[in-house]
């Protein structure tokens, strides 16, 4: 077999441009399709937790990212009324004069690699995906809904939970599964002397408080939403203060802020596992498209970023498309698993205990260290 040269990435978002800036750093082309035609993305926070930070040092925008971001080693987690219960540093690999973890806005981050991305002039068409795709063995024919068409060594399929690339490849075998919570997003003015992650833990939701810049920090509330109904989009600002109403102290404060709904971000909790190797072919699913769990543990990016990087290193000098994706599968699936299965324990035991029904046995502090603990180890 020929080494692999030229790879289409499906998807601009965080795994397919990861894709392309390792693939790169690998001496492999790519060219990247994203359906969007305006390559946004919605104006909230992310939290990067020490091994995505390891990771995209690795590539080189780790710095970048903490630039534009604010770095903070540790949570404190409260009651809600705001009194600090308990204080944890968290785990930090990444390196020297790296923080254990960094909050960053969203378009902060998309900013960093789409520039990269066009830094080493990889061509990106907007606004344009996949229409068929045909793998003949030794090569995969596309066609693209600009009427396009294009020849590659390899397909890959970055293109979130609900991939277009994995229903051509699975069909409908698999498809995001609701969970039962849902997650609230809005962004606050961050008072200077707020340097950790803050925890709050309420009777019927949970809350957080993360670092962003200087000036900017955002508010994520998990709670449980029956049925999985659809949010009213006009009414998103009402919807959320109506869930903050059981905070007190700076929560409180916050609450009576939240007055514009369009800068409310609510996402339903959904679940996504492919039980198999995540190709066909030379088609493969990266990110979200193969695995997406819940931000308990905040690894949905970071899942993402070390697929990719994994990725690039295995196929740069690969002789074998199969045997080198089902090794990655094998590589990754592991980790991928620990923060599925993770996140959904913590999501039941978090809505057990919100009913008046806590779980036998349920473990928070055990469930979190022995996933970092995983988690810190070398991709």
């Amino acid at each position: 077999m020929e080494k692999v040269k030229k790879v289409l990435i499906v998807g601009g978002g965080i795994a397919g441009l990861t894709a392309a800036i390792a693939l790169k750093r690998s001496g492999i082309e790519s060219h990247v399709v994203e359906k969007s035609a305006d390559w946004s993305v919605y104006g909230v926070g992310i939290i990067q937790p020490s091994n995505a930070l390891r990771a995209l040092r690795s590539i080189g925008l780790g710095d970048l990212c903490l630039a534009d971001g604010r770095g903070f080693n540790g949570w404190r987690f409260c009651d809600a009324n705001g009194a600090v219960l308990a204080e944890a540093a968290a785990f930090s690999v990444a390196g020297p004069g790296y923080p254990a973890a960094n909050g960053i806005t969203r378009p902060a981050l998309h900013k960093i690699l789409t520039e990269a991305v066009l830094r080493q002039e990889t061509p990106v068409s907007l606004g344009v995906t996949v229409e068929s795709l045909e793998d003949t063995g030794d090569r995969v024919n596309v066609s693209f809904t600009n009427g396009e068409s294009g020849r590659y060594d390899l397909v890959i399929g970055a293109d979130g939970a609900y991939s277009k690339i994995r229903g051509m490849l699975f069909g409908d075998a698999v498809r995001p599964r609701y969970t039962g919570q849902g997650v609230w997003r809005y962004n606050f003015p961050r008072p200077k002397d707020f340097d950790w992650g803050c925890m709050y833990f309420g009777k019927q939701s949970k809350a957080g408080l993360v670092p962003l810049t200087e000036q900017a920090m955002y508010l994520f509330l998990v709670t449980a939403e029956q049925g999985n109904p659809r949010m009213v989009t006009d009414q998103l600002a009402v919807l959320l203060r109506e869930r903050m109403q059981e905070y007190g102290g700076l929560l409180g404060e916050l609450r009576e802020l939240v007055t514009d709904p369009t800068a409310v971000v609510y996402r339903p909790m959904e679940v996504v596992m492919l039980p198999q190797p995540w190709h066909r072919g030379r088609v493969l699913l990266i990110g979200d498209a193969a695995h997406s769990g819940t931000p308990h543990l905040a690894e949905g990016a970071a899942m993402a970023i070390e697929d990719s990087i994994v990725l690039a290193e295995m196929l740069d000098g690969a002789t074998s498309i199969e045997s080198t994706l089902n090794a990655f599968w094998a590589r990754r699936s592991p980790r991928a698993q620990l923060v599925y299965e993770t996140g959904i324990q913590l999501g039941e035991w978090e809505q057990a205990e919100w009913r008046g029904e806590p779980a036998a046995g349920a473990a928070y502090n055990e469930a979190f260290a022995n996933a970092y603990a995983v988690l810190s180890e070398p991709i």
